[in-house]
C-alpha cells in the first residue's frame, strides 16, 4: 500500500482496494513517514485547443524566421559597405562600429558624414572624429528612439515612464 500511495495512487482508491478505512490509512502513513514524490502539474491545454495552438505557433515561427533572414540580409549588405539607410534602427550603432574595424578607413569617414546629415546619429562620433564605444552607441540609439522602444515593449503612455533608463 505504501509504495502505491508514494507512486501517486489516491488514498480513497487504496482504502477501497485493501478494504481499510481512510482514517487507518492516514494514521499508518503518518506513523511510517511515507512521502510522495513531487510531481509537476501538467501543462494546461491552450484555450484554442492544441491543433490551433500549434498552427498559430508555426505561423509565428515562420514569420520570425523570415524577419530574421531579412535582417541578416540587410546587415550583410551594410557590412560589405552598402548604404546605411536600410540598416534597422536598433543596429545603427553596431554596423558603423563593425565597419570602422573591418572596412577601409574611407568607409568610416563616409559613415560619419552620413550620420551628421541624419541628426541624432551624429552623436556616434566625438568632436575629434573618433567613433564612441558600442555600448555608448546603443545608449544613444535607445534614447533617441525611446518612444519606439516603449511601443515595441507594449508600454502605454504614462506607464513605467522611467523606462528605458
Amino acid at each position: 500500500m505504501r509504495r502505491a500511495w508514494e507512486a501517486g495512487e489516491t488514498a480513497a482508491s487504496l482504502a477501497q482496494r485493501y478494504d481499510v478505512g481512510l482514517a487507518n490509512l492516514w494514521r499508518r502513513r503518518a506513523s511510517e513517514g511515507g512521502k510522495r514524490r513531487a510531481t509537476a502539474d501538467p501543462d494546461p491545454e491552450p484555450a484554442e485547443g492544441r491543433d490551433r495552438y500549434a498552427q498559430r505557433k508555426q505561423a509565428e515561427f515562420e514569420y520570425q524566421l523570415e524577419e530574421t533572414r531579412l535582417l541578416a540580409a540587410k546587415l550583410a549588405e551594410a557590412m560589405r559597405g552598402g548604404p546605411l539607410e536600410q540598416v534597422p534602427v536598433w543596429h545603427l550603432g553596431f554596423v558603423p562600429e563593425w565597419r570602422a574595424e573591418n572596412l577601409p578607413p574611407g568607409t568610416a569617414a563616409c559613415d560619419r558624414a552620413w550620420a551628421v546629415r541624419h541628426g541624432w546619429t551624429g552623436a556616434f562620433w566625438s568632436e575629434t572624429g573618433w567613433l564612441h564605444p558600442l555600448s555608448y552607441l546603443d545608449e544613444v540609439t535607445l534614447q533617441a528612439n525611446r518612444d519606439a522602444w516603449r511601443e515595441d515593449a507594449g508600454l502605454p503612455p504614462g506607464a513605467a515612464e522611467s523606462w528605458p533608463c
